[in-house]
This record gives structure tokens, sequence and C-alpha cells, in this order.
């Protein structure tokens, strides 16, 4: 209940005046309904009291009972007729004017409530670190936000519109139908606790099974989001069968969760309980009407009574299952919130106002799992307007050493300073904007070209968007496009070739102008023609930044202030490109492998290096 009571504060700011005027609805809707039995037992009063003489009925003969009716013992029922059909009329509008009410009232709280919780929801994930998104698949975190947050909302304004509603009913039903014949209502209303009986074992098989759906539904989510992201490869590889199969797989399974929901839902207890009740009471009251007929009206009162009686309870016990699958999806959709972020601004957290000083690593480790390093003992500086690059073969943590810096992740231990104040003493907002940040995985919104380099920034305007293009080399490839800057890319920038993407990238960062900039394999997806003119526009922007760049091409690399070689998450040598080539040890070795005809492609000397050609 506490889950249910935590969401029931996402519906305090609609309980004036919308939520209460729908329980009006409500309760008015309810009111009338009630009333019909009451009408039911005043008509049929009426008709033998004042059309049929039910003291005489008894003994009189079939000559006797055609005399019944006379002109004037039906004109009492000619003179209430009038008014009966206005009562029908005025209680019929009167009861969908409120069903209105209720219906439209409740459906606007309850998509506000359930608006107010994805926004709540979304708000939460952009404040968490990478490691949260690393460890989850997007399906699955989508599906918290789309498919756990629409049974929520059941939870929050369905439920509660059955409990004022139905329970509003059913306690007056009751009532009324203690009135006609208590000892019939008695016996009606001790079927209540044997239903509930059932309920209480279902209830806890439904909401496992309701968590279980919810499950599925999101690893389904992820499998399509792979495989729609994925669709490339899957072509290339000829597996179309195999993920057809996958998707089989998932889908079948979740429908066996989905028919075991259906089965506790659709269990008839109610039916079961109901059809044991009405045919002993109608037993029972049947004899005493055989008895005394004037108990005619006030049977027939409680019968209907009794049936519409039927209505609410079995609302109220689907309604159980409506909050069994709420709470299933409040368990996840509450999981997501109460993920506390890792990385966050501490207490008394400054802005970064502006880069002075050098970026320095003071014996810094750090471990995406514990006991597992990542990074050891790094002792590095990197000066203000200097440009170092990190070497290393693939999985010696370069990407990871460069994450740290904008704060992706916190380090395990030691710190990291940016004009000797620990940038866990920055806000992250003001660290962040003085960095730019151009990796091998370039990301593009499915926008415009124009949106997608202004990105973060839409108030630039058309000369400073353009001018960043012409610098990345991508104004001629823009302006050829359909639209120009005003052309869609599609999801990922799927319109485009990688290099072409890349650039975008690079533009992106271009108009950023940020003081520290952060270049991981940068160029790695650019040809060879775009690569000269990207490179000359890279060491305009490198100038007088502090520039940290992640080992690509062999251009930048040797241009580099200082290079840092890394293995295994320690540094091991530093220093200039000849330098290291001259003390041939670690760097040499990675040279000869990996850069060696690169330099040879764009007309190096080789630096003394024999000449032979380089492992890929």
């Amino acid at each position: 209940m506490k889950r249910y009571w935590r969401l029931l504060t996402y519906l305090r700011p609609y309980l004036w005046p919308r939520f209460a005027l729908a329980v009006a609805c409500m309760l008015g809707f309810s009111a009338i309904d009630i009333a019909l039995p009451l009408l039911t037992k005043f008509a049929c009063d009426y008709v033998f009291d004042h059309v049929l003489d039910l003291a005489a009925l008894r003994h009189m003969s079939w000559q006797q009972l055609e005399q019944l009716g006379t002109p004037e013992r039906l004109q009492h029922l000619r003179g209430a007729l009038p008014w009966a059909v206005v009562g029908v009329l005025l209680a019929s509008f009167l009861r969908g004017g409120f069903d209105f009410g209720a219906s439209y009232l409740t459906d606007w709280v309850g998509q506000r409530v359930m608006t107010d919780l994805r926004n709540q929801l979304t708000a939460h994930m952009q404040r968490l670190d990478l490691a949260f998104f690393n460890r989850r698949r997007a399906g699955q975190i989508v599906s918290r936000v789309t498919a756990d947050v629409a049974l929520v909302r059941g939870l929050v304004t369905d439920a509660v519109t059955s409990i004022f509603e139905d329970f509003a009913r059913l306690i007056g039903l009751v009532a009324m139908a203690v009135y006609f014949d208590w000892f019939l209502a008695l016996v009606a209303v001790c079927l209540f606790p044997v239903a509930a009986l059932p309920l209480r074992y279902f209830s806890s098989q439904l909401r496992q099974a309701s968590r279980r759906m919810q499950e599925g539904i999101g690893r389904l989510n992820a499998l399509l989001h792979e495989n729609v992201q994925g669709n490339r490869v899957v072509k290339a590889f000829g597996q179309e069968r195999w993920e057809q199969r996958r998707f089989v797989e998932h889908n079948e399974r979740l429908f066996r969760i989905y028919m075991r929901l259906s089965l506790f839902r659709s269990l008839p207890i109610t039916e079961v309980l109901a059809a044991l009740a009405v045919g002993g009471i109608l037993y029972y009251g049947g004899l005493r009407v055989a008895k005394d007929p004037r108990a005619l009206g006030s049977f027939a009162a409680f019968i209907f009574a009794l049936y519409m009686l039927y209505g609410p309870f079995r609302r109220l016990v689907r309604t159980n299952y409506t909050i069994q699958q709420g709470l299933a999806g409040a368990e996840r959709v509450f999981e997501l919130l109460d993920t506390a972020p890792q990385v966050v601004d501490r207490p008394g957290a400054v802005e970064l106002r502006a880069v002075r000083e050098a970026i320095e690593f003071h014996d810094v480790s750090f471990a995406y799992d514990p006991g597992e390093p990542v990074l050891r003992d790094i002792e590095l500086s990197i000066p203000v307007g200097q440009v170092v690059a990190l070497v290393g073969m693939s999985g010696g943590g370069k990407s990871t050493l460069a994450d740290l810096i904008p704060r992706f992740y916190d380090v395990t231990a030691g710190r990291i300073t940016i004009d000797g104040r620990d940038i866990r003493d920055l806000t992250l907002a003001s660290l962040r904007a003085h960095i730019a940040v151009v990796t091998q995985f370039t990301f593009l919104f499915n926008d415009t070209v124009r949106n997608n380099i202004a990105y973060g920034d839409p108030h630039r305007s058309k000369d400073q968007i353009e001018a960043a293009a012409r610098a990345a080399n991508a104004h001629d490839f823009i302006v050829e496009m359909p639209r120009g800057y005003e052309t869609g890319i599609g999801d990922l920038g799927v319109r485009l070739s990688g290099g072409q993407r890349q650039r975008l990238a690079i533009a992106r960062a271009l108009l950023k102008n940020a003081p520290i900039l952060i270049l991981d394999e940068a160029t790695s997806a650019l040809d060879t023609e775009s690569e000269g003119l990207v490179q000359e526009a890279l060491e305009r922007l490198m100038a007088n930044r502090t520039t940290l760049v992640v080992a690509h091409r062999l251009s930048t690399i040797r241009r580099a202030d200082r290079i840092v070689v890394l293995v295994r998450g320690a540094i091991v040598e530093s220093g200039t490109h000849d330098e290291l080539l001259t003390r041939g040890a670690e760097y040499r070795k990675l040279y000869e492998l990996q850069f060696r005809d690169v330099e040879s492609l764009e007309g190096g000397t080789g630096e003394g290096v024999p000449a032979r050609k380089a492992a890929r």
C-alpha cells in the first residue's frame, strides 16, 4: 500500500476542482442508480394500492378479475403516467450527464498524472550517469516510461473512480436492500467475505504475473530496438530469419504470460457467488410472496437492488486486478525513480568561469566494477593550450581516461583538477559547458542538419552555423542536399555516409567553441580526400585550447605537444613523437604495428623505422 499512497501524491495537484467535480459526478450517477429500486417499489405499490384491490384479489373469480380494469380504477394510472415518463426522462438525462462528467474529468486527471509521471521519469533519467545506461538495454528503459506508466495511470484514476463510484453505489444498494428485507440482505452480504478469500490469493499471483508481463514487454522493446538500429548488419549477414525466430520466441513467451494474466482476470468468482445468492433468494422470496402478495413490491425492489448490486461488486473485484497490475508497473517505475545518480553536484559546488591553468590527474584510478581497475595510478598534466595525445592498444583505457574529464564517470580514487580545483567541486553544467567532445561513435538526432549542428544552442545564427560547417568541410555536401541545411537526416543520420556524419559532429564541436576539446577517434570515419581539410579545421580549433586526443590518425598524433602511452590502464611512457620513437619502447612498437603505412601514404620519412608492412 505504500506504493499506492505514493502514487496518490501525483493526484494531489488536481484534487480541486477537476477531481472534486469528477467525484461529485460519480456520486450523482450512483445516487440515480440507487434510486431506481425505490422507483420500482413505488410503481408496484401504486399499481396495487390504487389500481388493484389486493385485499379482495385472492378471493375473486375470473369474472370478477375482468372488472379490475374499470375506468374509475384506471384513472389513477392515467394521471400518474405523465409524471412517470417525465421522471424517467429526467433521471436518464441526469444519469447521462453525470456519466459524461465523471468520464471526461477522470480521463483528464489520469492523462495529466501520466504526463507528469513521464516528465518526472525523463527528467530523472537526464540526471543519471552513463554507468546506469551501460547496464540496461534501451528498450527496457523506454518500456518503463511508456507501458509501465500507462498501467500506473489505471491504478491512480480507474481504481480511485471505482472506489468512489462503485463503492458508494454498493453501500447505498446494500442499505436499501436491508430496508426492503434485512434477512435476505444479510444472506447476500454474507457472501462478500467468501469472495474475498480467493481474491486474496489471486491478487499476489496477478501482481507477479503482471510484473513478468511488463518485464517481457521491456525485453521485446529492447529486441525491436536492436533489430531496427542494427538492420544493416542483420541484412549484411543474412540473419533475417534468425532475428524473426528470436522475436517469435519472445512474443510467444509474452503471449503465455498474458494468458496467465487473463486466466486470473476471467475467473468467474463473482458470477458463481451471485448465482448461488440469487437462486436461494428467489426461492425464499417466492415462498413469501405466495403467502402474502402485498410483499411483491418490496421483493421486486429487493431483486432489482440485488441485480444492480452485482455490477459494482463485479467492477470492484476487477478493480483489484487493475490495482495489482498497476502496482507491478509502479514497482518498475519507482525502481527507476529511486535510482540515485552517482555523478552529482557536491553541496556548495561552484561554477567554472574560465580555464586558465592545466588539467591534472593526481594518482587517479578507476574501475567500472569493484576489483577490476581499468585505470591505475594515473599522473598526468595537460597544460592550457597544449595538445596531449593518448595512444595504446585497444582496451588500454584511453577513452575511459577521456570520459573522466567531463565527469561522465567519477574517479574511483585520486582526483582530477582544473585550475587547481577538484572537478567534483564544480557544477556539472558549468564544467561540461567548457568541454566539446567528438567521438568515433557519432550520434545525430532525427532532425535537420541545422539543428544537429546547433544542438544545445538553437539561437546560433545562420552565418555561425554555416561557418562551422565550412570549417568541418561539410558545407559543400550540405548545400547539395534537397533542402540544404533544413534537410532531415533520419534516425542516427541514416541518410548520410559515415564521413558526412562525422563531419557534422565536428561542426557541432566547432560551433560550441569550448576551451577544452576531447577528440576520441574523431576523424576515424573520414575519407582521405576530406581529412586534409578537416585536419586543418581541427588544428585551428585546437590552437590555444587544451586538447586531449585519443589516438586516431598519425598526422594529429605526430604534431601533439605530448604523447602519452597507456598499457593496461597505466602510463608507461610519454614524450614527443620523435622522442618516443628514439627510445624504441612501447610507442615504437605501436608505431610499427599501426602507424607506419599511414605515414608512408602521407609522405613521411619513416623516422628511421625499417620499411615493412604494418600490421592492422
